[in-house]
């Protein structure tokens, strides 16, 4: 099988090693803190004594680091072991205008430098599930997917912008963010009602608000325009009667929304779609 460099092992990278290695590949490993090479190296990994030898006759490989200067540190170190348009996969949550400059200057020196961020527990990794994606040059695309492929539930290619994976990732990232902060929300309105968190989390079993994000989005893009479907003033009624439901139990969410939404009603736009206080600011 196919010998593959990963530099990273935290919980996600030993994930992804894990996951390698069920697959029958010869797998080196580096990190910063070697302690954490010994458990992967007892299931089959073979530990490196630096970037460099890490990826030295490697057919990819893989960096799954903390963040933009840890990337930066360890790109240098393993330059001098890294074989001619070896693939370079940076799966990394990382700043999008690094990642552009990183590539760019990657690329007019010869590196097959690839974005490659994943929306991944550790499990996922070990499994191959959740979602990968992939920016850079088509050809790379077609010569990877296949690969690529074994390690995730969906590789999703995001064409040749170098930057926007990394956006997509950071945009991601936040939607699961609010989504936290709303659903502190959602029991905090049923706490101040004798509502257990177990009776308010059944609601979802049914109502399943994630399928609309695609819609929510087109109508947040295109607020202030068109047909209200929901005016402001009966939104701000609602978030009204919820905050006031929620009693004493501390909100996350609705407190910002709320203020945003009287801003909208401040400047006029009452009968307006209520997303129209994304767009408001004062």
């Amino acid at each position: 099988m196919t010998t593959i460099a990963l530099l990273g092992t935290g919980l996600l990278g030993a994930g992804m090693v894990e996951n390698l290695l069920q697959k029958g590949h010869t797998v080196r490993i580096w990190n910063r803190t070697r302690d954490k090479l010994l458990p992967l190296v007892q299931k089959g990994a073979v530990a490196a004594t630096d970037p460099a030898d890490c990826v030295r006759g490697a057919a990819r490989v893989h960096l799954v680091l903390a963040e933009d200067g840890a990337v930066d540190a360890v790109l240098p170190a393993l330059r001098p072991g890294l074989g001619r348009d070896v693939p370079l996969l940076d799966h990394g949550t990382n700043l999008p205008a690094k990642v552009k400059a990183r590539y760019a200057a990657l690329r007019a020196q010869g590196v097959r430098y690839l974005p490659a961020p994943v929306f991944m527990s550790p499990a996922n990794a070990r499994e191959a599930s959740g979602l990968m994606l992939l920016g850079g040059p088509a050809a790379d695309h077609e010569a990877l997917q296949a690969d690529l492929a074994t390690m995730t539930g969906k590789l999703m290619y995001v064409g040749e912008r170098e930057d926007l994976a990394a956006v997509w990732k950071l945009a991601g990232n936040s939607v699961f963010f609010a989504m936290a902060g709303a659903m502190a929300d959602v029991l905090a309105i049923g706490a101040g009602s004798g509502v257990s968190p177990e009776q308010m989390l059944l609601l979802f079993d049914t109502f399943k608000p994630g399928t609309a994000l695609p819609f929510l989005g087109a109508r947040v893009a295109k607020a202030g325009s068109g047909r209200a479907s929901f005016e402001l003033a009966m939104a701000r009624k609602d978030a009204r009667l919820a905050t006031e439901t929620a009693g004493k139990a501390p909100l996350l969410v609705l407190p910002a929304v709320a203020a945003a939404m009287d801003r909208a009603l401040a400047a006029g736009h009452a009968a307006a779609d209520y997303t129209i206080f994304t767009k408001t600011n004062g």
